[in-house]
């Protein structure tokens, strides 16, 4: 019976979580047509087949996630951790930011950062309002918002997204290690403000955990998030995921969660071959990011309508991007290739 009720109360969550995600989108939009309607993006429309099979895939998502929390692989309480109090108070700044948007999307100037930044510390391809947020990941204020706006993104389903790589990278790495995890080293590529890094803690407690991203303010995020919960809190550094600063094989386990959609394909390419440098032989790299049209090509419309409604400049490319072949290029070994609701995961191994 507890477990019933939790799972019914975790299925509530998550419902609400949809539900609030949906409206606020319908209510932006409305607003958007009225109050800015010389920026509205025309979109493909969703056939009801498309609505229908993403539920499907929504529901699907949801039930592994409850399974995966009930088997072991991270802890039940996981699945309703989140910073609830920060987002309700977080939320009415979307709104007040709304009309800068709309003007940056009027001048179709997405280059809009702080003026204070040197610009020289960062890659061409960083220097620009991806989602178009303000600031970028230059600021504090984008750092704030930044988990809240990719909740509603994804319609309440981007941790249950993040986690499905820990079920494979945990039992890859168990097999490898011989059962021993607490001395695992785990590397989490452009960590943002950290939500990854916090899952990995709770499904292996016992790891050293590192993670580096190239913005200081996400970084600050992370690490005040990550400093909540009764645990040691992780190595935070800022480096480039193409150049990372440590030496060769010093990482048992390399995460790299929606980052490569947002990098040129050299840079992507690099990203690949850096994570196969700081692998140990027998090390475990887990890739999550956005479905690709040749795994999910009844969802095509909707990749497509997020290419044209968000400033994605690379998306185009990573969608038709042959990333098993980047895989196996740097060196690895591909474990397995799975769709999740509206993301691909690839678990690779380097040869011991």
């Amino acid at each position: 019976m507890p477990n019933l009720l939790t799972k019914l109360a975790y299925q509530t969550l998550q419902k609400g979580r949809g539900a609030l995600s949906l409206a606020h989108k319908e209510m932006n939009i409305r607003l958007l047509k009225t109050m800015a309607p010389d920026v509205v993006v025309k979109t493909l429309p969703l056939e009801p087949e498309v609505i229908k099979a993403l539920q499907k895939s929504m529901d699907a998502l949801l039930e592994q996630d409850w399974q995966d929390g009930v088997d072991g692989v991270y802890p039940v309480e996981l699945l309703f951790r989140a910073p609830w109090k920060d987002w309700a108070l977080r939320y009415p700044l979307l709104w007040l930011d709304a009309p800068a948007v709309w003007d940056r999307l009027r001048r179709r100037d997405f280059q809009d950062l702080p003026k204070a930044i040197n610009r020289q510390h960062y890659p061409a391809y960083y220097l620009r309002n991806f989602h178009n947020q303000t600031d970028g990941y230059l600021s504090n204020h984008s750092a704030a918002l930044y988990d809240l706006q990719v909740e509603i993104l994804f319609n309440g389903g981007a941790d249950a997204m993040r986690r499905r790589l820990l079920r494979p990278l945990k039992e890859a790495l168990t097999k490898q290690q011989a059962g021993q995890l607490q001395r695992l080293r785990i590397l989490d590529l452009a960590t943002g403000t950290g939500r990854t890094l916090q899952q990995l803690r709770s499904a292996l407690p016992q790891a050293q955990l590192v993670g580096c991203d190239l913005s200081e303010a996400y970084l600050r995020q992370a690490g005040r998030w990550l400093a909540e919960q009764p645990a040691e809190v992780p190595q935070l550094l800022q480096a480039n995921v193409e150049d990372v600063p440590f030496v060769n094989g010093w990482f048992d386990g390399i995460t790299c969660v929606f980052l490569l959609h947002e990098l040129p394909r050299s840079a992507r390419v690099n990203c690949i071959n850096e994570a196969c440098r700081l692998l140990r032989p027998g090390g475990v790299l887990a890739i999550l990011d956005s479905i690709q049209p040749k795994d999910s090509p009844e969802f095509s419309a909707l990749s497509e309508n997020f290419r044209r409604i968000y400033h994605e400049p690379f998306y185009g490319n990573y969608i038709h991007d042959n990333i098993e072949a980047h895989i196996e290029a740097a060196g690895l070994v591909l474990i397995t290739a799975e769709t999740h609701f509206v993301s691909r995961l690839w678990l690779a191994q380097r040869p011991v």
